[in-house]
């Protein structure tokens, strides 16, 4: 009822009155709104808040170090930039392999937050648009358990399960479009149990599922469960009409993807050009299988053991519940759903992606919580049947339990404290450091960014996919990988040895001149030689016998002051030939003090490129924290193959860095 003071005062005939018009509810309405909102809704909040504050901690906390980049986050995150930096729908000739959607949301969100201006890594940009859309999955599968009549205690564990088992940390913090996509899958199956306001429910059901779908082209497997579900929960006097409306949304939306292709030209097949049609027959026909999983080498093999490796007990769990589930008519959609898309993995010849699991986590977590709920409020129930099989049902979740505590502690604990990403993050710095913006690299799409924004030409960084898939690229490499002149090796790269002839070319025919990590997360950056790695190293050993009788020679020339262990490298020959080269002018005028032949990073094993002079002629080489004038000006003189790429100061000392040479240059 509207009391008198929320009325307007009446008009009088012919006359107006300037009193206001409420357009609204006042401030303080709506200050009394959200209180009454926030009071109903305390019991929840006091649940989920708690489960949200953990899954953002031990989500985000070491989020750059654990796990390693990888070659589709840099990918994603690449496409994200192009969108926001470049204005094109990706760093390379989009061919349709997935729709643009996720990545779309992923440029709006670095866009909305300026995300790639506050992370020094852009791939880290990527993951913290992923774990937000992770954290709002969190909420959404609380909101789903809360639908299908879970206690909160329940729900709040689901919730909880989904956020921080090892499995769901390891795939939330890597840049998928999966992890994007299931925010709004997972609210089509919150909306599609509404029993109110049925039709807009239903509508936003569809809208959310569309959306996941051009978001992630997988998730269109979980269709025949949705609708499924929405049959269950649809009113009966109004089940054809709201279903044909979300049937008729879904179809628009399946049709804008389609509109996309055919505005371009490129909604089939045609000579020189990219095609939708080329984009659905590469992944569901000429992608080349995942192999059997009886094959210790395939990837299917290698894809399930790593997720054993990472959480086997909720992998045990998830699918006894699922089995449980089928059992109890509220849980059967999603049991079936899961159980159905885990035997679609063992089809025969077919492909399984990596972050596959990511669509079947949230269902996992939601039916392990709630057949463990079911079990519990059965056993409490006096006189209830079947209480055997509850106490069974308790029984193997307590013990899974006492089981994934230590395990989970192991595994969470890796993700807050190892620096995985550390070989990486070094021989992107190496490459910036030594190698020239002008030269051109094969690389990981994890570093493209990184190295853009570095100052290299985008021509210049390719994807090391690209140099055999991308006729783009090969135009612009007409000598194939000759046309390289370094190549940096990642567990993505060393994977597939025979998918990619011009890469292996390119990695077979060059040499090691930095390694960073050990195992599978080792970084190697090679050099690219034309005349093939065979002739490199007998170049190089020849190179070794030279620069040995040269060392030798100064080695035993009194003007030149070293420690013994530096001059025992100088007789090895593991010194630059024009670090000898530029020793011996400097002895030749005088004396010379050499506090040692500093390693660079990531070159151990390698020839010494770096000189530290604290002498020249008896007067020091810095003053005042600068080149002195004199070691200046021989430096300055320094012109040609040999002159340094890099000059610094060291303390007391003056180091000189020149730049990677394979061949012999000799003084």
């Amino acid at each position: 009822m509207t009391t008198m003071l929320d009325r307007p005062l009446p008009v009088e005939s012919g006359g107006s009155t300037n009193a206001p018009t409420p357009s609204g509810p006042s401030l303080s309405d709506r200050a009394r709104r959200a209180g009454s909102w926030l009071r109903d809704r305390s019991h929840a909040l006091v649940w989920l808040i708690p489960v949200l504050a953990v899954s953002a901690i031990v989500n985000f906390l070491n989020v750059g170090g654990a796990p390693q980049r990888i070659d589709d986050e840099g990918t994603y995150t690449a496409q994200a930039w192009a969108v926001t930096h470049l204005g094109e729908l990706a760093h390379y000739t989009y061919w349709y392999d997935h729709p643009p959607l996720g990545w779309l949301q992923i440029a709006g969100y670095t866009q909305l937050t300026g995300a790639f201006e506050r992370w020094d890594i852009a791939v880290l940009a990527g993951r913290e648009a992923v774990l937000v859309a992770s954290l709002i999955s969190v909420v959404l599968v609380w909101m789903l358990t809360r639908r299908l009549g879970m206690t909160r205690p329940a729900s709040a564990i689901a919730a909880l399960i989904f956020a921080i088992s090892p499995l769901a940390v390891q795939f939330h913090r890597t840049v998928y479009l999966d992890n994007v996509a299931m925010p709004w899958l997972l609210l089509a199956f919150v909306l599609a149990m509404n029993r109110r306001g049925q039709l807009a429910a239903f509508a936003g059901s569809a809208l959310a599922f569309g959306i996941a779908v051009l978001t992630k082209e997988t998730f269109l497997l979980a269709l025949p469960f949705l609708i499924w579900v929405m049959l269950r929960s649809a009113r009966r006097e109004t089940r054809r009409y709201t279903l044909s409306v979300a049937s008729s949304i879904l179809v628009l939306i399946g049709g804008s993807y389609l509109l996309l292709a055919a505005v371009k030209g490129e909604l089939f097949s045609g000579a020189g050009r990219v095609s939708l049609m080329d984009g659905i027959t590469f992944q569901l026909g000429s992608r080349e299988g995942s192999g059997s999983i009886f094959d210790p080498d395939s990837l299917i093999n290698r894809t399930l053991g790593m997720w054993w490796q990472l959480d086997p007990v909720f992998i045990v769990l998830s699918l006894l519940a699922a089995i449980a589930a089928v059992f109890m008519p509220r849980f059967r959609p999603h049991a079936v759903l899961l159980l159905t898309l885990t035997a679609f993995m063992f089809r025969p010849g077919g492909y399984l992606p990596v972050p596959y699991v990511i669509m079947l986590i949230p269902f996992g977590a939601v039916l392990v919580a709630g057949v463990a709920d079911a079990a519990i409020a059965r056993i409490r129930r006096k006189g209830s049947s079947r209480r055997g099989l509850a106490f069974a049902a308790v029984g193997v979740t307590a013990i899974g339990a006492v089981v994934a505590v230590p395990l989970w502690t192991t595994q969470l604990r890796g993700f807050v404290l190892a620096d995985l990403d550390q070989p990486l993050r070094d021989a992107q710095e190496w490459l910036i450091e030594n190698a020239g913006t002008d030269q051109r690299v094969i690389v990981d799409d994890a570093m493209w960014v990184d190295l853009v924004k570095a100052g290299w030409d985008r021509d210049n960084v390719i994807w090391y996919y690209k140099l055999d898939t991308d006729p783009a690229v090969q135009a612009q490499s007409p000598n194939g990988w000759r046309d390289a002149d370094y190549v940096v090796t990642t567990d993505s790269m060393r994977t597939f040895p025979g998918a990619f002839p011009q890469v292996q070319e390119a990695i077979d025919n060059s040499v090691v001149v930095a390694t960073f990590g050990s195992g599978t997360q080792a970084v190697d950056v090679r050099r690219v030689t034309i005349d093939g790695a065979e002739q490199a190293e007998i170049t190089a050993e020849d190179a070794a016998e030279n620069r040995a009788a040269l060392g030798t020679e100064l080695a035993s020339n009194p003007e030149v002051e070293l420690s013994d262990a530096d001059r025992d490298r100088l007789i090895a020959g593991q010194v630059d030939a024009r670090i000898i080269a530029v020793l011996a002018t400097l002895a030749g005028s005088g004396s010379v003090t050499v506090s040692g032949f500093p390693i660079v990073d990531g070159e151990d094993g390698q020839t010494f490129r770096q000189l530290a002079l604290s002498e020249i002629d008896g007067a020091p080489t810095v003053v005042d924290g600068a080149p002195s004038a004199a070691a200046q000006s021989f430096v300055d003189a320094l012109t040609g193959a040999y002159a340094p790429s890099d000059v610094a100061v060291d303390g007391d000392d003056l180091v000189l860095r020149f730049p990677i040479s394979l061949r012999a240059t000799l003084p």
